[in-house]
């Protein structure tokens, strides 16, 4: 799924003619020298990493810059981005099921009164892992799609005809269905690969649960407006999982929803929100669901939704929703995931991580690659994984892996996307123009991958000295390697002023290599 939320109450639904069925378009990756040179790479194409899976010596990414594979547990890496049929897109969900890679992709379209909307472009899928690709458009309906039959019920039920504010954030599969969650398109299912997509019927805001046996009275839409009075926030779906064949959890802006009938036509449904339990989740916009099959415990990222009395937090289950307990008050998770029965929650504040069902909490230690000496100093973490002894965790500014030894410790290795250097005698920071109040400045140099002495030194535009970055540091850096960092202050820890200023890259005894930054607080 998504961790990125974006803002829950923009919602403009535009309506035009559409179709409700699309066969998949099938894309095959030619073998050509050119194209596998584009695709193929040491490091990820994105160091924005929304989502994880892990399945043996495979590792796949969702990022901002498409979808990314490692086959080799991170030694190389193959970039689907830039190339039919992922585009430039970004990648707002991954899911795996029995061999098969499903990615959703979204971008953003102008707003009819300004600005941009978020827009969703379809759901990729791939059954040898990339080599053929199959995609379909964003499900969409048609614009007489006003009902919906629910058992006894004929529920009136808003069209969504565009992508505008119609995209997915996550998939979950039981046995020959696949299930997405899009914002205003809602919750929907797929038996056809995509082919024909189905709108499922949660309980309205005013409902605590449905059956297809009662008498309903209510619109399935996400907002209000002329076709309905009154929208439904838990008709706002963001999340989805499946705990077993016929058992699935639906995360909304109103709660969470229950099914244990999923196969059937209409399942019924409960939901579980901060105001129907005596023992409730924290808040009720669920951005992320979670399931650890070793303690049988549903997680919930519960974010703070209209009630006051709400808050942000980790809520957890036992038994099957029934009951919840809190933890991590006021964080804000964006994902889970697990190491046998530990879990893990990537949060704006670091990756968070429990031996003991939530009573304590731990984060890593520096994560600093054991060979390169490169940090990973962001705190915002979106996904993590776990494959035997290695723990993976996804943040918005690069990709780690640890090969752990005991808790939290072993030999870490931090993955930076970058632009390759032309040569082995060139150097380029960026961002450039930097601003050291929104991230970090990255230099990139090359050491031609042997071991050298590495000095950095900043200077500014009198060349005056400002700082040194690192100092005699022993390198081995390539073309493609990770850069250095330069967190905008001079040796006192003040920011500087704006303005011009320098670098010098000294390797060994070789003539030194310089660069020019633009800085602007």
């Amino acid at each position: 799924m998504l961790k990125v939320i974006l803002n829950l109450l923009i919602v403009v639904l535009l309506f035009s003619n559409s179709f409700s069925q699309f066969k998949p378009e099938s894309f095959k990756l030619t073998s050509d020298a050119n194209f596998v040179h584009k695709i193929s790479a040491s490091n990820p194409v994105s160091n924005s990493i929304l989502d994880i899976i892990t399945i043996g010596d495979t590792v796949w990414l969702g990022t901002s810059r498409g979808v990314s594979v490692s086959f080799d547990r991170g030694e190389n890496w193959t970039n689907f981005f830039g190339i039919t049929p992922f585009g430039e897109d970004n990648i707002s969900a991954i899911g795996y099921n029995k061999g098969v890679l499903w990615a959703a992709t979204a971008t953003t379209a102008e707003a009819p009164g300004g600005g941009t909307v978020p827009k969703g472009t379809g759901l990729k899928y791939t059954t040898d892992n990339g080599l053929n690709w199959s995609a379909v458009l964003q499900p969409l309906d048609n614009k007489n799609d006003s009902v919906e039959v629910y058992g006894i019920n004929n529920i009136p039920a808003l069209p969504v005809t565009v992508p505008e504010q119609n995209i997915t954030y996550d998939i979950a599969f039981t046995p020959g269905t696949v299930w997405i969650t899009s914002f205003a398109g809602g919750t929907r299912k797929s038996t056809d690969m995509g082919q024909t997509w189905q709108r499922v019927v949660l309980p309205p805001d005013n409902l605590n649960s449905i059956n297809p046996n009662d008498t309903l009275d209510f619109c399935l839409t996400p907002v209000g407006g002329n076709f309905c009075g009154e929208g439904n926030l838990n008709h706002r779906a963001f999340s989805v999982i499946a705990v077993d064949d016929s058992t699935i959890f639906v995360g909304t802006a109103n709660g969470i929803n229950k099914t244990t009938n999923a196969n059937d036509l209409n399942p019924s449904w409960v939901k579980f929100n901060h105001q129907n339990q005596s023992d409730p989740i924290s808040g009720n916009f669920i951005t992320a669901l979670g399931y650890n099959i070793e303690t049988s415990t549903v997680w919930a990222s519960t974010w703070k939704a209209e009630d006051p009395l709400e808050f942000y937090g980790v809520s957890a289950s036992t038994d099957g929703g029934a009951s919840w307990k809190t933890f991590l008050n006021e964080e804000r998770p964006h994902n889970f995931g697990f190491k046998e029965d530990e879990v893990i929650v990537p949060t704006d504040n670091g990756s968070f991580r429990s031996t003991n069902q939530g009573n304590s909490w731990i984060l890593p230690n520096n994560i600093v690659d054991s060979e390169s000496g490169v940090a990973l100093t962001t705190p915002i973490f979106f996904g993590a994984s776990s494959e035997g002894n290695e723990i993976w965790l996804g943040s918005d500014d690069g990709l780690a892996r640890l090969m752990e030894t005991s808790f939290w410790e072993g030999e870490w290795k931090v993955y930076f996307a970058s632009q390759p250097l032309e040569s082995e005698r060139e150097t380029y920071c960026y961002p450039n123009p930097f601003s050291p109040r929104q991230e970090q400045l990255k230099i990139k140099y090359s050491t031609g991958g042997k071991q050298a002495s590495v000095t950095i030194r900043i200077y500014d535009f009198g060349i005056n000295y400002v700082r040194t970055v690192i100092q005699n540091a022993p390198r081995s850096r390539t073309i493609e390697g990770a850069p250095e960092f330069w967190d905008g202050r001079d040796d006192n820890g003040n920011l500087l002023p704006n303005g011009v200023y320098f670098y010098r890259v000294d390797i060994d005894d070789e003539k030194p290599l310089f660069g020019k930054i633009i800085y602007m607080q």
